[in-house]
């Protein structure tokens, strides 16, 4: 049997049949319009390639799983609530590819949760993605957990990320170095992929509407910080190294008005900063909001000190 997911009155429906509501304290907000989850599962799959599975976060009442489901050849999707289980079994039981799993992706072993689920699929060659319309609450730490997950020595075994988020999120989450909506999480996410904002989603696309308008993103992967010069050559040392650029990062935009010399003074001697900025062709006074991830990565590989790098940017 076919469910409009995206109709509100078989959602509050099968909500009253199930006697579940809208959590505020899950974020929960359900689309109405089905152009929007078409849209959502199109671009994404525009990116996966096949075959080609994906994960979705916080499936809701199923609207975007239905769109998934037509487009994927495997749909694993993670809530949190218990009391949409059930309603999610129904909805979505005529999809033979759908799996849905009752759990906290924060706390879930993201490596260890896309082996037990695509293993088969990645192994024929296959590809994995994730999507979600993210309550606003745990953008952050649902994107940082992904992007955290996996070794930086590495490429991410993902092909896409779409998210939907607040658009104020997504300006900051797709900004450039240099513009006022750049910070630490653009530059700390740039080390491991591309981000591009896809589209725009009004309020009245979802019940209850939300007091803000969201936006559709897509993360792209890339080949991690050991793309970018100044990384080490040898496997080992990324992680030491992915580690000293997040710290610059975080130093950096932690004291956002200072400049970048006296952000560092609390781990680097001002002369051996100054001595760096020099060599990377940046000024004395620059600010850390001006420098991209590239940047970032060259100035830890003047810090280091030569005897800690394989190559020196040129």
């Amino acid at each position: 049997m076919y469910y409009d997911l995206c109709n509100m009155r078989t959602v509050r429906e099968l909500m009253e049949k199930y006697s579940v509501g809208t959590k505020k304290s899950f974020g929960q907000n359900f689309l109405i319009n089905p152009s929007v989850p078409e849209r959502i599962a199109r671009e994404a799959v525009s990116r996966a390639g096949s075959p080609c599975g994906v994960i979705e976060i916080g499936p809701g009442a199923g609207a975007l799983t239905q769109f998934l489901a037509q487009e994927f050849d495997r749909v694993v999707a993670v809530e949190l609530d218990r009391g949409l289980i059930p309603l999610l079994g129904e909805v979505l039981g005529e999809y033979r590819n759908v799996t849905v799993v009752e759990g906290d992706f924060l706390k879930t072993d993201l490596p260890a949760f896309i082996s037990d689920h695509f293993s088969d699929l990645i192994r024929g060659g296959g590809t994995v993605g994730i999507c979600a319309n993210l309550p606003y609450y745990i953008t952050s730490p649902v994107i940082m957990k992904i992007m955290e997950s996996f070794d930086p020595a590495g490429p991410m075994p993902l092909a896409f990320m779409t998210f939907m988020v607040q658009t104020e999120v997504a300006r900051r989450l797709a900004a450039k170095a240099g513009s006022p909506d750049y910070g630490a999480i653009t530059a700390s996410i740039a080390l491991r992929a591309d981000v591009e904002k896809l589209f725009d989603v009004s309020p009245g696309n979802f019940m209850p509407p939300p007091k803000v308008t969201s936006s559709v993103v897509m993360f792209r992967p890339h080949e991690g910080i050991r793309k970018f010069p100044g990384a080490p050559g040898s496997p080992d040392r990324i992680s030491e190294f992915d580690g000293r650029v997040r710290e610059l990062i975080s130093l950096a935009f932690g004291m956002r008005r200072k400049t970048l010399v006296n952000a560092l003074l609390s781990k680097y001697a001002r002369e051996d900063v100054t001595d760096a900025l020099e060599k990377a062709g940046f000024r004395p006074d620059i600010r850390g909001e001006k420098l991209s991830a590239a940047d970032f990565c060259m100035l830890a590989s003047y810090l280091s000190g030569p005897e800690k790098t394989d190559k020196r940017p040129e």
